[in-house]
């Protein structure tokens, strides 16, 4: 039995009319919601935030192409999972699409088998990054309730300095130091400094701080 379908929609992008309408009665048929488009340039236009799903592109098309959407994609802030369907192999492109991240790279002419799984994984793969993408938002969206001394402070804990340090570093008695800490374990919802690391860490803080 096949699995029922992930949720989320397919947006559907080729320049072949007679394509689009094909293979959008075929997976609407599968249980999939389809929404297709005859231009890359068409679909970035209307590419939203609240987009979920994923995307089967043809290669080869007028104006942008299956190489230029997905790098289009990447750059946005929703980079929905690429699937690319084309005529034929084409091993050179076939190779960047896949260095790039597409979930898979098939012909026209692959199983209609290949093709829903190629779709369901793709469609896994944009929950869970969407998942992700969420968390990270949560994440950073409490790191910005911190007061630019708590940030301060914050730095040094990640940089492993003990309260007598970071008092020293930041010129601060410790026991406000010890405040700043209570307030940030606090307020990023943690217990310890190594949760305090992984989760700056995490959202990406201090990135160029090479000090050892």
């Amino acid at each position: 039995m096949i699995p029922p379908p992930e949720p989320g929609t397919i947006y559907i992008v080729d320049d072949d009319a007679s394509f689009l309408k094909s293979i959008s009665r075929f997976l609407r048929a599968s249980g999939y919601p389809v929404q297709t488009f005859e231009s890359a340039e068409n679909f970035i236009q209307q590419l939203a935030p609240e987009m979920s799903g994923c995307v089967l592109s043809d290669m080869q098309m007028p104006g942008l192409n299956g190489l230029e959407l997905q790098a289009a994609l990447a750059k946005s802030a929703n980079p929905l999972p690429v699937v690319f369907i084309s005529a034929q192999l084409d091993l050179p492109k076939t190779v960047r699409a896949m260095r790039s991240g597409a979930e898979d790279f098939i012909t026209k002419h692959s199983s209609k088998e290949e093709l829903l799984d190629a779709i369901r994984r793709a469609l896994e793969r944009g929950a869970q990054e969407r998942k992700d993408r969420e968390r990270l938002k949560k994440i950073r969206e409490r790191f910005e309730r911190l007061s630019e001394r708590e940030l301060e402070v914050l730095e040094q804990v990640v940089r492993g300095g003990m309260n007598k340090q970071i008092s020293a570093n930041l010129g601060i008695a410790m026991r406000t130091v010890k405040l700043h800490r209570t307030n940030l374990t606090r307020k990023l919802q943690v217990q310890s400094a190594p949760e305090l690391t992984r989760l700056a860490e995490e959202a990406g803080l201090f990135k160029r701080d090479k000090s050892p």
